[in-house]
């Protein structure tokens, strides 16, 4: 038996459970700053495709009526507002106001219906007001993407938990400077905190969610009032997107 056979079956003995997605989710991008995609830069970490992914899956959750929210680093130009996290980690010289790199990552700009949240720690729910906005809102789950998984997606990972929300981090949708910390990573959030997502969205199962979302849809009867028709509405594409993502048809869990 190998290494990672033993630790698979070590592991397997105490962490093998799967939690799901629940009803009403949220969908996070978690700091796709420009840093990070910068060649050059202290913070390069080729996650080119991590983005690529997030953006595919944000296209859909709009699409589904999910909301999503984009979350950045920002610190007063002195520093003062990072406390000791900014005093060790030096890159985050980067984040500070102004600076390009604290810029939103290529091809990614906040949209109108979006929230952003802005931070100075690791996860995107401390010192901040998203546990309470999510709360407010009836969201009961979170699925995370963003940068850097061993970092502020896994910080985020945790108090999400913490929060009580469900939990999915999808993994392409996540990247690292190195392979080694975000398998790593994936591997004991999986284990402990949340349910790793392990297969994308392609183009064509995109279509064929919003197909199948608008002929759910339009197979109900819907309310006269049209206030509560556009409610309506969206809790039946985010029922029927969830639906279809538990079900592995776009998502496949991994084991």
């Amino acid at each position: 038996m190998s290494t990672e056979e033993d630790l698979l079956a070590n592991y397997k003995k105490a962490y093998d459970n799967r939690v799901g997605f629940g009803t009403r989710p949220a969908l996070l991008l978690i700091d796709f700053c420009q840093a990070y995609f910068e060649k050059g830069n202290a913070l390069y970490a080729e996650v080119d495709e991590a983005l690529a992914s997030a953006l595919r899956i944000r296209s859909v959750a709009h699409a589904a009526g999910i909301p999503v929210i984009l979350t950045n680093v920002v610190y007063h130009p002195s520093g003062f507002d990072g406390g000791r996290f900014f005093e060790k980690a030096i890159p985050l010289r980067n984040f500070t106001q102004g600076n390009p790199m604290a810029a939103w990552g290529p091809g990614l700009e906040p949209l109108e219906t979006e929230l952003v949240v802005s931070k100075q720690y690791p996860s995107a729910f401390f010192g901040t007001s998203l546990a309470s906005t999510l709360t407010a809102a009836g969201v009961d789950s979170v699925i995370l993407t963003g940068l850097t998984t061993s970092g502020c997606v896994r910080a985020s990972c945790v108090d999400a938990m913490s929060h009580g929300f469900k939990t999915a981090v999808v993994a392409e949708a996540c990247g690292d400077r190195h392979a080694g910390p975000h398998e790593a990573n994936l591997f004991d959030m999986n284990a402990k905190y949340a349910d790793v997502v392990r297969r994308l969205l392609s183009q064509s199962a995109t279509e064929t969610l919003l197909k199948h979302s608008t002929t759910a849809f339009a197979e109900n009867a819907l309310p006269s009032d049209r206030r509560t028709r556009h409610r309506f509405a969206a809790r039946q594409r985010r029922n029927f997107a969830i639906v279809r993502w538990s079900q592995g048809m776009e998502l496949q869990l991994s084991p």
